[in-house]
C-alpha cells in the first residue's frame, strides 16, 4: 500500500519524468558530439620541405629566370641566392665577369662590375666569396678597370682639406675601390702591389705638381679623409713592398715609414695669444701680449716623452679677484730633471 501510494503521488511522478528527460538529453548530446568528431574532415598539415643541392642543380636557367620575377619575395630571394651561389662557384662565370670589366665600353663594364660586386657580397651563398677574386688575374682585371675609369670622369683635385671627393667619383671606380678594400682586409696588399695598382692608377690621381706637394697631399689624404680610398692607401703604407712602391712613385718621402700629422703634411697650426696685465713700481698698469705657435706633434713623441711634457706643464694660478692677472699669480711646479 505504501509503494502504491507513493506511485500515485504526482510530485514523485513529475520528478521522475524530469530526471529521465535530463538524462536523455545529456546522452543524446554526448552521442551527437561523438558523431560530429568522427565525421569531421581535418585539414592536413603541410610537410616541411627543404631545397637540397640536387634540387638546386636541377633548376635550369629558364626556371630560375621565372623565379626571379615571382611575386613572392621569399621565392625571389631563394632564386637570387641560387644564382649568386652558382656564379661564385663557377670559374667560367667569374672569368667572364672579369673579362667584362676590362672592356672599353662603359655600359658593358658597368653591367659586369655590378654583377661581380653583387656576387661577392652574398655572404650566405659561400663562406668566403672573395676567395674567387684572390688571384693575380682578378687583381689585374680590377686595376685595368680602374685605368679605364680614369677617362670616364674628370679627376678632382685632392689638396682640399675640407672636402672629400670620394662620393663624387664614378660609380664603377667606387665599386672597384670597394673590391680592393675588401680584398686587402681579407688577404693583405701583396697581390695588389704586384698588380701595379700604385703605378697604373694611384699615382695618376691629381696629387699635385711637384714631388713635395704630391707627398704632402698624399699624407694629408690619409690622415684627414675617412673613405675607402684612404683605407687602401693606409694599408699600402703599412706594407713593406707598398711603401717601397710609393717611394719609387714619389708619393712617400724617403726615410719615412708612414705619413704623419705635422707641419710638413698639412698639420694644423694653432696660434695662442696670451694677454696679461701687471702693475709696475709706480702703480701703472702695463699690458703684455705673448704669442706662441702650438703645433700638434703627438705622433712624433713616445709615451714617456708625452708624460714628461705634461708633467712639466703643470701650473697653478692663484688670484682672489682683487687685481688683474699677472705673472706673479702663476706658480709653476718644479721637477727634478733627473726624476
Amino acid at each position: 500500500m505504501g509503494v502504491l501510494s507513493s506511485l500515485r503521488d504526482e510530485r514523485l511522478v513529475f520528478f521522475g519524468l524530469g530526471l529521465a528527460t535530463v538524462g536523455f538529453i545529456g546522452m543524446m548530446r554526448l552521442i551527437l558530439e561523438h558523431y560530429r568528431d568522427e565525421v569531421e574532415i581535418k585539414p592536413r598539415s603541410p610537410k616541411t620541405q627543404y631545397i637540397t643541392q640536387a634540387t638546386e642543380d636541377a633548376l635550369d636557367l629558364h626556371t630560375l629566370n621565372s623565379l626571379l620575377d615571382h611575386y613572392n619575395p621569399t621565392i625571389r630571394d631563394t632564386a637570387t641566392r641560387i644564382v649568386v651561389g652558382r656564379a661564385v662557384n663557377d670559374a667560367d662565370t667569374i672569368r667572364y665577369l672579369l673579362i667584362g670589366i676590362t672592356r672599353p665600353n662603359y655600359d658593358e663594364r658597368e653591367k659586369c662590375l655590378r654583377a661581380l660586386v653583387f656576387a661577392v657580397e652574398e655572404r650566405e651563398s659561400m663562406h668566403e666569396p672573395l676567395k674567387a677574386l684572390n688571384t693575380p688575374k682578378a687583381y689585374a682585371a680590377i686595376v685595368r678597370c680602374l685605368e679605364l675609369c680614369l677617362a670616364d670622369k674628370e679627376r678632382g683635385n685632392l689638396n682640399d682639406l675640407l672636402w672629400d671627393e670620394y662620393h663624387l667619383r664614378d660609380v664603377n671606380e667606387r665599386r672597384c675601390i670597394m673590391l680592393v678594400q675588401q680584398l686587402i682586409n681579407a688577404y693583405g696588399a701583396k697581390m695588389l702591389v704586384a698588380a701595379n695598382f700604385i703605378e697604373r692608377w694611384l699615382v695618376k690621381q691629381d696629387w699635385g705638381d711637384g714631388d713635395e706637394e704630391r707627398q704632402r697631399n698624399f699624407s694629408t689624404y690619409i690622415s684627414r679623409r675617412k673613405n675607402r680610398l684612404s683605407d687602401v692607401c693606409s694599408a699600402l703604407t703599412a706594407f713593406k713592398e707598398g711603401r717601397k712602391a710609393l717611394r719609387q712613385n714619389k708619393l712617400l718621402g724617403k726615410g719615412r715609414s708612414r705619413p704623419r700629422d705635422g707641419p710638413d703634411n698639412g698639420g694644423i697650426k694653432v696660434i695662442l695669444e696670451i694677454s696679461m696685465s701687471n702693475e709696475d713700481e709706480n702703480g701703472e698698469i702695463q699690458q703684455e701680449n705673448f704669442q706662441t705657435e702650438l703645433v700638434p706633434r703627438i705622433m712624433d713623441q713616445s709615451d714617456e716623452e708625452q708624460r714628461r711634457r705634461r708633467r712639466h706643464r703643470e701650473a697653478i694660478v692663484l688670484n682672489d679677484g682683487t687685481h688683474s692677472l699677472g705673472r706673479g699669480d702663476i706658480i709653476e711646479r718644479e721637477h727634478d730633471s733627473h726624476a
